[in-house]
């Protein structure tokens, strides 16, 4: 029996030597995050892309998104993690992920709204919807939401570097959602619903003027009064157009309608 009891006692003492290595814990090992300046070079490198084979263009923009976002996370109170933010927005508007981009640039301007950038970040918000709109016969809610951004630029921020380019695009889009309430506008008239037509031509010209569909919408309401009877207030409107539009092809129409009337 004290064999065994010696035995056993040596086998323990074996087996605790065997796995001591194994449950020794050193020192915590922490890496050494590079200086903020440098993280933001690197992004900014990963986003400038390579060539596979030389020849496929590549940009890894999740690499890219993670090296801004340890400046974020590293040097959260250093101009390089504003710097960080809005180059994430970049980063996902450039990889077409237009919904997380949107997120970013609307913080963006939320965390610092007399950054001096905010008028780009309203501009780059107006494009993250305005890359979603659809023909003139679709939904249109994409349209109306870049708007609002838009909107938001060319009141709060006119001499802006952005406000150029955002009146052509605020211009652009209004002439889709103009063109749609003209399709509706057409589907009625075809349908001999004078009325509702009429009403489209009315909204037409007052909330979408300027946009050198006035003399088509004048023309056409007035076409609609003459179809309702009328034709007192038709008349006055060919009136109207042979006077302002002379030069639009809606004007000898509405002359010959004059001179059908005499």
């Amino acid at each position: 029996m004290q064999v065994l009891r010696q035995r056993l006692s040596d086998l323990a003492l074996l087996l605790a030597l065997c796995l001591a290595p194994a449950c020794a814990k050193g020192p915590p090992v922490f890496e050494e995050v590079p200086p903020a300046e440098d993280l933001y070079a690197k992004g900014q490198k990963i986003l400038e892309g390579e060539r596979w084979l030389g020849i496929i263009p590549h940009t890894d923009y999740s690499e890219a998104i993670e090296t801004f976002q340890a400046i974020i996370d590293n040097y959260p109170y250093s101009d390089y993690a504003i710097q960080a933010e809005l180059a994430i927005a970049d980063a996902y508007f450039q990889d077409e992920k237009y919904e997380e981009a949107l997120s970013y640039y609307r913080d963006f301007g939320d965390l610092h709204p007399q950054h001096e950038k905010v008028p780009y970040t309203l501009f780059q918000a107006a494009l993250c919807h305005e890359r979603r709109t659809r023909s003139a016969n679709r939904d249109q809610t994409p349209t109306r939401d870049a708007l609002v951004f838009l909107d938001q630029l060319l009141s709060k921020y006119p001499h802006s570097p952005q406000a150029t380019e955002a009146e052509a695009l605020w211009r652009d889009l209004r002439l889709l959602l103009a063109e749609q309430v003209r399709l509706i506008a057409q589907f009625y008239m075809g349908r001999g619903e004078w009325e509702s037509a009429a009403s489209r031509w009315r909204t037409l010209l007052n909330e979408y003027p300027g946009l050198g569909l006035d003399a088509e919408a004048l023309y056409q309401l007035a076409v609609c009064y003459t179809e309702m009877n009328r034709l007192e207030e038709a008349g006055n409107i060919f009136q109207a157009i042979v006077q302002n539009y002379q030069d639009s092809e809606w004007a000898d129409d509405a002359q010959q309608r004059i001179a059908a009337r005499e």
